[in-house]
């Protein structure tokens, strides 16, 4: 599987949490399919299946995460 670069990784993930926060789910037709493209393309980039395991992976292999962290449990 090729993996994404990083800086890619850590660009698509701002751009998801931007969109997120902005409620772009609930806008308008170009926020809502901006939002599903970036999730969509965080998943291909992953090789996940879903948005939310896509952010953990991508974070994963960001540099300075630590294979031991444990974000995912934490509230």
């Amino acid at each position: 599987m090729l993996m994404a670069h990083p800086t890619v990784l850590r660009n698509l993930i701002e751009q998801y949490e931007a969109l997120r926060a902005l409620h772009a789910e609930s806008g308008g037709d170009e926020a809502r399919q901006r939002m599903d493209d970036v999730a969509y393309t965080l998943c291909v980039s992953t090789g996940t299946g879903d948005v939310d395991s896509a952010l953990v992976a991508a974070r994963h292999r960001l540099p300075g995460a630590r294979p031991e962290d444990d974000s995912v449990l934490s509230a």
